[in-house]
């Protein structure tokens, strides 16, 4: 039975976060995780400073499903099924020992699975203490008025054949990655209720939703759910990579990257379960995750008494949205990854400068079968060449329609996929000198060509993809040639 237990699909970051849940639960306001190589006895633990247990509280913690799922549970408990700790930790190692300390009386607990493959009988043998040798690794929780020391030891499932100390630091790294995603709401602020340590390293929680970024083109309000004012939704849109150091850009990815970590991001009293899905929901069929709504990301706060109608799992890292709610998070899923298009296509800035439309080179064309790349010939720049065409107009025409019916639409969807990148386009990278050059050529044409004043040049070229990047250097451009 408990050797069937351990395949319910935890990983160790995911068993630790199940650890951490119920030092949450116990009220604790730090959790010192520990990270010990030794080869083939190399051990974890985790301590935190919660409200400890009694002999009797012990026992009942360390039984298989002790509490009832469908017991009522406190408005902040982060539990539900009464098996995480033992099953998280069963998933990555043979023996579990848990040490509580309170009113400064300290009594430890622990499972051993091979004791138990061993033993003669059918019987389940929870031991007292801790296995001899393991002394020493108590001491911490021993020396403490209250808290929770929670040590696995025989790593089977993270210390396998041919592990090294790299891989062993390698798992560290992914642990403080999803811990720093999952509790972020609780690491976060000048004064955060919660402080995880790893190896003495405090976690920095990731923020999926960059709040307060300025480069954000969408800071959205929060929806409830009609007559559920405790479900409650918002529906963020990132700022495109432009508008992000490269630093930024690289942490707002998430341990998953950009197009994996989109979706929804579903919280049960502010942790984390689902860190980026669309829940199985679509218009028609269900929305799959592609680079064009890269930036959409839905905050989504649920209470634990919603668990049966969310059926979240034992593992709680699945989530499945109940049929009452499924339209209502459609719509606003809708409305957030049309905005998101938009903003990825605009490539993170926005149609308009000021009040006027921005005019771009190519245009979408929709048709009953599908859509279309053309190349506008109303751009300013594109309209220059034409007007002064003469006998090469017809030639012009035809160059201008093979490039269009010529766009690598599939090379560059497939080398977005593979990259994981936004193809680059426009003169952001390219010398300050070429761009004035370019825009000289341009201005000259409208002065001499055109007839423009030198300041309604100026304001056209403002309005003129990709050259309204470039305010400084269009202001600069001379009155007199």
């Amino acid at each position: 039975m408990v050797e069937a237990l351990r395949g319910l699909g935890y990983n160790a970051a995911t068993a630790l976060a199940d650890i951490v849940d119920n030092s949450v639960a116990a009220g604790a306001t730090e959790v010192k995780i520990t990270f010990f190589w030794d080869g083939e006895n190399s051990h974890v633990s985790c301590l935190d400073n919660g409200v400890g247990m009694n002999a009797n509280a012990l026992d009942r913690a360390m039984r298989l499903g002790e509490r009832s799922p469908l017991e009522e549970r406190d408005v902040g408990d982060l539990g539900r099924f009464g098996l995480g700790l033992k099953t998280a930790s069963f998933s990555q190692c043979r023996r579990l020992t848990v040490a509580s300390t309170r009113d400064s009386e300290t009594n430890a607990l622990r499972w051993d699975l091979d004791y138990l493959a061993n033993s003669s009988d059918d019987g389940w043998h929870l031991l007292e203490g801790c296995h001899p040798g393991s002394e020493r690794l108590l001491d911490s929780v021993a020396n403490v008025e209250r808290g929770t020391l929670v040590l696995w030891e025989v790593l089977d499932r993270v210390v396998t054949a041919g592990s090294t100390v790299q891989d062993f630091l390698d798992l560290v790294d992914r642990v403080e990655l999803h811990l720093g995603m999952v509790f972020h709401r609780y690491l976060e602020g000048t004064h955060p209720r919660l402080c995880i340590l790893i190896n003495g390293q405090r976690v920095k929680p990731w923020d999926p939703f960059m709040s307060g970024h300025p480069g954000k083109p969408y800071n959205p309000p929060v929806f409830s759910f009609p007559g559920h004012p405790d479900i409650q939704a918002e529906c963020h849109v990132l700022p495109h990579k432009d508008m992000l150091s490269p630093k930024e850009y690289d942490l707002l990815a998430g341990p998953e990257g950009w197009t994996a970590q989109q979706g929804f991001y579903v919280y049960r009293n502010e942790r984390l379960l689902v860190s980026g899905s669309w829940l199985g929901l679509g218009s028609g069929r269900s929305w799959t995750k592609d680079e064009a709504h890269r930036l959409a990301r839905i905050r989504l706060d649920i209470p634990n008494s919603a668990d049966a109608d969310w059926k979240i799992d034992i593992r709680k890292s699945t989530a499945r949205p109940p049929v009452y709610l499924r339209k209502w998070l459609t719509r606003l899923a809708e409305e957030t990854r049309a905005r998101a298009r938009r903003a990825f296509a605009h490539r993170g800035r926005p149609a308009l400068s000021g009040s006027k439309q921005v005019a771009e080179a190519w245009k979408v064309e929709k048709l009953a079968h599908g859509i279309r790349y053309r190349i506008d010939s109303e751009h300013p720049a594109v309209r220059a060449v034409l007007d002064e065409a003469g006998s090469l107009f017809p030639q012009l025409k035809v160059m201008l329609r093979v490039i269009e019916e010529t766009v690598p639409v599939q090379r560059i969807w497939i080398d977005t996929a593979e990259n994981k990148d936004t193809p680059y386009t426009g003169f952001d990278k390219s010398p300050s000198e070429e761009v004035r050059e370019t825009l000289l050529i341009l201005y000259r044409n409208m002065l001499e060509k055109k007839g423009y004043s030198p300041a309604s040049a100026k304001e056209q070229l403002r309005l003129t993809e990709p050259f309204h990047s470039f305010p400084a250097l269009i202001e600069a451009l001379p009155d007199v040639l």
